[in-house]
């Protein structure tokens, strides 16, 4: 409770719905945005409610929670937001919802409507579990159980991962050879770039690379997955994506990072952008 009495948002909100509250995913461009579920697995949402992201019907903003009625007891166990902005929520059967913008199909519901209340996505998820979901800007991932790759929204600089520039407004799962024979098990969105950690610790990226984000050694724009060189031989067990540059956790406990340094991000002592990862915290011991 103490770490959600930090956000602002939460500030006016009792002390008896705080302790009640189980997963907390706090958004918008000023943290003025809030969906939280509940201990009794209902789901409520507050704040600013841009692109009716809160998912309560309407676009009116609140200060108190509002039910979310479309997610309640349907046990929701993660989200994620992008900054078009739009929301996802996966649930323990394996179900993603999704609300929100939608001008580029990044929803996953075959249209461009914008959704104001959580939908389930059915068409190219069906009888797929999944269990993870990411977002970027205007495009969305879902991992599922079988460590598939699903990509849906805008793919202007190839983030979807097809092998073109064509945004796509259903699930499709990625096929390339890179990783198309690959068990995934994790992903991560940068704006418009996209990456895949397979169960062996081996690291892909794709989409956007003018920052050098993908860790591929060039400023090229990738359409389909390819290797983080490097990254060849390290065991990765974890990644993250800003904005525009990424990090990566080692088996050994080391901490890499590359792309876009302007306000010193990637912790190198300077603001020079690293189209590969860089080792960096060697003085730090070892991280977890």
């Amino acid at each position: 409770m103490q770490e959600l009495e930090r956000w602002p948002i939460f500030s006016l909100l009792n002390e008896e719905f705080l302790v009640a509250i189980r997963i907390a995913c706090v958004f918008g461009s000023a943290g003025n945005e809030a969906i939280v579920v509940t201990k009794d697995d209902d789901v409520f949402a507050l704040g600013s409610n841009g692109s009716s992201c809160l998912g309560v019907g309407d676009a009116q903003s609140c200060l108190h929670p509002r039910k979310v009625d479309a997610l309640c007891k349907k046990n929701v166990v993660s989200l994620a937001y992008g900054s078009g902005p739009h929301v996802l929520a996966v649930t323990e059967s394996g179900e993603v919802f999704t609300w929100g913008h939608n001008g580029y199909g990044q929803l996953g519901n075959g249209n461009t409507n914008q959704g104001l209340i959580p939908s389930p996505v059915s068409s190219g998820l069906h009888m797929k579990k999944v269990f993870q979901v990411a977002c970027g800007s205007h495009h969305s991932l879902a991992l599922t159980v079988e460590g598939e790759v699903f990509a849906w929204g805008y793919n202007n600089c190839g983030q979807i991962g097809t092998g073109n520039t064509n945004n796509q407004t259903v699930p499709r799962k990625i096929n390339s050879a890179i990783i198309g024979t690959k068990k995934i098990s994790v992903i991560a969105c940068g704006q418009t770039s996209s990456m895949a950690l397979s169960d062996a610790g081996e690291l892909f990226a794709w989409g956007y690379n003018g920052n050098g984000q993908l860790g591929v050694g060039n400023n090229a724009n990738q359409l389909t997955p390819c290797k983080v060189i490097g990254l060849v031989g390290t065991i990765t067990t974890q990644i993250v994506c800003g904005y525009a540059h990424s990090l990566a956790l080692s088996d050994a406990g080391c901490l890499y990072t590359w792309g876009a340094n302007s306000y010193g991000q990637l912790g190198t002592g300077n603001k020079a952008h690293l189209v590969t990862p860089t080792k960096i915290g060697l003085d730090k011991g070892r991280k977890e």
